[in-house]
């Protein structure tokens, strides 16, 4: 038997019946799901110290547990000192098995080690049902070895589902285990 991801596992038993309830879908193909998840991080001092990219992409792996690909700069910039196709940043998608190990590792392990942490705002919608979160620190993931750290940067992670709007998107997320500070009405 194959291994299934507990989050994989939760949708299809009991997030599919509850979203299909609420929105009166009426078929399961209309239920939302989480189609990806990108996580992107921006080393704006790579364009000086190159170790910067190869430390950046070996957190970005042990992170998410697949490999990061450095991202490129599409123009020159001389004020930065940045010349097109310089690596400037980290960037990984995860999808199926991968994407729902990191976001259960996200909710259950990594947001609760923020400091003074009461929830995630549900500001980050983008009108399409896509969701952005803003980490400040790598450190909260328990992969990485707070010793071997040289800075400390931040990531964003995107999740992209196939809701059409931002409510259903934003339910989507909560049934997954998001935790959402004060839930206030998202405009549909």
């Amino acid at each position: 038997m194959a291994y299934v991801p507990r989050l994989k596992s939760k949708y299809n038993e009991e997030i599919v019946t509850a979203l299909k309830d609420k929105f009166q879908y009426k078929s399961v193909m209309q239920v939302p799901r989480l189609q990806k998840i990108a996580i992107n991080q921006g080393v704006g001092a790579a364009a000086t110290d190159k170790k910067l990219i190869d430390n950046a992409i070996n957190e970005m792996t042990t992170i998410t547990g697949q490999k990061a690909i450095p991202a490129k700069s599409k123009k020159d910039i001389s004020n930065f000192k940045l010349r097109k196709g310089m690596p400037i940043g980290v960037r990984v998608t995860l999808r199926d098995n991968t994407m729902y190990e990191f976001l259960d590792r996200l909710i259950a392990v990594a947001l609760p080690r923020i400091r003074d942490f009461k929830g995630i705002n549900d500001k980050g919608f983008d009108g399409r049902g896509n969701y952005t979160l803003g980490v400040t620190e790598q450190i909260i993931f328990p992969e990485i070895n707070i010793d071997q750290i040289n800075k400390i940067m931040g990531m964003d992670i995107t999740f992209v589902t196939t809701a059409k709007t931002d409510v259903e998107a934003l339910e989507l997320l909560k049934q997954f285990g998001l935790p959402f500070k004060n839930q206030t009405t998202i405009q549909q």
